[in-house]
């Protein structure tokens, strides 16, 4: 199904870094579209004026839909106050929205926990990043606690928290120079092949090519885009 911005329901921005937040003041002001993200984010990205913004606090519950409800909480990421989402249904159902951290907390992992469909970002392969053109400064900042998830990284939280109820894997974020979705894929199933049955796919830094639709069946095909 194609989505217009039309479509779009809300946005909930998890950090202010451009490639998550770049868009979302043309978006308030060209479709009318709400956005919903912490003061930090809304400062850093220049819509604290905005009346169609909300600002949220961690752990807030945010009702976008009738049917849907979704939970930020923090996750570490240097220079911005990023959020993952955990989602839940009305029918119970839990999705965990998760991108951009270095690393990752007891606190992340419980919210990750009993999910059915999981987006993780899985950055880099470590030793393409290595052995990479990125000067070393770079590189350093990305394989920081505050920077972003190798593949390794990934598998080793997916197999911390996936259970018997995981019908579903995205691998997001992916690094066009540091990875490969083949590296990405059999990196993380070799942490998580014993334990886990359900589907893997993989969207690329320039996805996603597709969206999942949560709280509806496939007759209604309302989607809300997270």
């Amino acid at each position: 199904m194609e989505l217009k911005p039309t479509d779009i329901d809300c946005m909930l921005i998890s950090h202010h870094h451009g490639d998550h937040g770049g868009g979302v003041e043309y978006a308030m002001r060209k479709w009318d579209i709400p956005a919903k993200t912490n003061y930090f984010t809304a400062d850093k990205l220049g819509i604290l004026d905005k009346e169609n913004l909300e600002i949220f606090e961690n752990l807030d519950r945010l009702e976008v839909l009738s049917d849907v409800a979704f939970l930020p909480f923090p996750v570490p990421h240097s220079g911005a106050e990023n959020v993952g989402f955990s989602v839940v249904t009305k029918g119970g159902e839990k999705t965990c929205v998760v991108t951009d951290l270095g690393s990752y907390t007891d606190e992340v992992i419980k919210h990750m926990q009993g999910c059915s469909h999981i987006s993780i970002e899985a950055n880099y392969d470590l030793r393409r990043l290595l052995s990479g053109p990125y000067p070393d400064k770079l590189k350093n900042r990305i394989m920081d606690r505050g920077g972003h998830l190798s593949n390794k990284q990934t598998g080793n939280l997916l197999s911390k928290v996936i259970g018997p109820e995981t019908k579903s894997i995205v691998l997001t974020h992916l690094s066009e120079k540091n990875n490969q979705p083949h590296l990405a894929e059999s990196t993380v199933l070799y942490h998580i092949d014993d334990i886990f049955t359900g589907d893997i796919a993989i969207s690329l830094q320039d996805g996603p090519e597709f969206s999942h639709f949560l709280g509806q069946n496939d007759k209604e095909k309302m989607s809300i885009n997270i």
